[in-house]
């Protein structure tokens, strides 16, 4: 089993930055691809970024490319999202996955292993 704790969100003005933490505790999650999800209010869970196992590839939602780089230290167990140029659209509980295999994927049901979620807020 693999469980996941996000950290780092907050309350941020539009145009800032924040920096979330998956930390990954269970077993090695270095084999596995990892995600990021968010969830606005009464709306469905929507795919934000992926990473391959070596964090080779890399692949974004359209609305955050340019803007959220995701990475991974596979040494510490840890998967990152650096949020830059926050708008208020991004507000929205945003959640770690992990998935058993070693290539990415940008659909939920493609994920084994979910976070509780880390509230992010953007003011405008």
């Amino acid at each position: 089993q693999v469980q996941l704790v996000e950290s780092g969100g907050g309350l941020v003005q539009a145009g800032g930055s924040l920096r979330l933490a998956c930390a990954a505790s269970g077993r090695t999650v270095s084999f596995y691809a990892m995600g990021w999800f968010r969830q606005a209010p009464g709306k469905e869970r929507e795919f934000v970024a992926t990473i391959s196992w070596s964090g080779g590839v890399t692949a974004y939602t359209d609305s955050v490319k340019g803007r959220f780089s995701i990475s991974r230290d596979n040494a510490k167990n840890m998967v990152y999202l650096q949020m830059n140029s926050l708008k208020p659209e991004d507000t929205a509980v945003y959640y770690c996955a992990a998935r058993r295999s070693a290539s990415t994927r940008t659909t939920s049901d493609g994920y084994d292993y979910w976070g509780q979620g880390t509230q992010v807020t953007v003011s405008s």
